[in-house]
């Protein structure tokens, strides 16, 4: 079993930038592929990152390439996830999860823990 917990969420302006972070705990996360995801009010959960096991790669969703960047320190047992330039649309609950897949999985159904996730909210 993996426990995660993710935190850095807040409220901040439009074009500002927030950091989250996912600290796991029970195993460590060097045997996980981690990806973050988000679910807005009303939507799916919507994929927009992952990391593989080493950190040597790296996916995006379109809508953050370019204005997010995920990272990960498995001394720490710990992901990041940077995002810059942040829009309103960008508002949502952010999870973070852990899969065991090979490759870098991008669908919800392939990731086999999750957080309890972390509100970040952007004002127009």
């Amino acid at each position: 079993q993996v426990a995660l917990v993710e935190s850095g969420g807040g409220l901040v302006q439009a074009g500002g930038s927030l950091t989250l972070s996912c600290a796991a705990s029970g195993r460590t996360l060097r045997n996980y592929v981690m990806g973050w995801f988000r679910q807005a009010p009303g939507k799916e959960r919507e994929f927009v990152a992952a990391i593989a096991r080493s950190g040597d790669s790296t996916y995006y969703g379109d809508s953050v390439k370019g204005r997010f960047t995920i990272s990960r320190d498995n001394a720490k047992n710990t992901v990041y996830l940077r995002m810059n330039s942040l829009k309103p649309e960008d508002t949502a609950v952010y999870y973070c999860a852990a899969s065991q897949k090979l490759g870098i999985p991008t669908r919800r159904e392939e990731y086999d823990y999750w957080g309890q996730g972390t509100q970040v909210t952007v004002s127009s």
